[in-house]
């Protein structure tokens, strides 16, 4: 199982995004699903790149840990850069909240 650590993120579009990757290095990131709003956060780069090379990250449950609250979500989509080895967007599904 993956554990990442994640923040909330206020603004949005593209410029932000855009701010977000060159910057601070973090990818912008949605979650969805389970009758829960949707929530944008924002993940460091280095770390997910680095989980994403096993193919279980894309198979298996993932815990975001996003403000003290604790997600239960699975990846279902991935956008990457076209020839730089780099991830701009990823979306969860989330699949349960715990406390």
């Amino acid at each position: 199982m993956f554990l990442i650590h994640g923040n909330i993120r206020i603004n949005q579009g593209t410029c932000y995004s855009r701010r977000l990757r060159r910057l601070h290095n973090k990818i912008p990131c949605v979650m969805y699903g389970n009758q829960q709003p949707v929530i944008y956060i924002e993940l460091d780069h280095d770390l997910v790149f680095n989980m994403q090379r096993d193919s279980k990250f894309y198979n298996s449950i993932i815990i975001l840990v996003v403000n003290k609250l604790k997600y239960t979500v699975i990846v279902k989509e991935v956008q990457r850069h076209c020839f730089k080895l780099k991830l701009l967007h990823i979306d969860f599904y989330i699949k349960s909240v715990m406390i």
